[in-house]
């Protein structure tokens, strides 16, 4: 299994935070992207905010490759539909390149039994 971290921020609305995190809650997930994520090896996904921060992490299968998802990203419709719904309530970090959302964080600490 890998493991990955994201940071995104969102619009420092608490209205438009609010929506955000309504289509966040359980049972209003869309299926084909859910759906997606598993078919991309994406065995967990969790995400936290903090003010108009956001965490993500993301576990996936030992084949999990981002250009694999991003492929299969590209064949679903919902997906996309998906990810340009969510600009509407996502700011890009300062840092991130172009056209970039969740941003990679790299892990400084880790405490309790190391990896092999």
């Amino acid at each position: 299994m890998q493991r990955f971290c994201f940071a995104l921020d969102l619009v420092d609305d608490p209205e438009l935070i609010r929506e955000y995190e309504n289509y966040h809650s359980p049972g209003n997930d869309w299926p084909e992207v859910t759906k997606n994520d598993l078919d991309a090896g994406i065995i967990n996904l969790q995400i936290y905010r903090t003010g108009n921060r956001m965490f993500m992490i993301m576990d996936t299968d030992d084949d999990f490759t981002f250009d694999k998802k991003a492929a299969l990203d590209a064949t679903v419709p919902k997906v996309q539909e998906w990810e340009k719904l969510m600009w509407k309530y996502q700011v890009p970090l300062p840092w991130a390149k172009e056209g970039e959302k969740w941003v990679l964080m790299d892990q400084i600490f880790q405490s309790g039994a190391k990896k092999a």
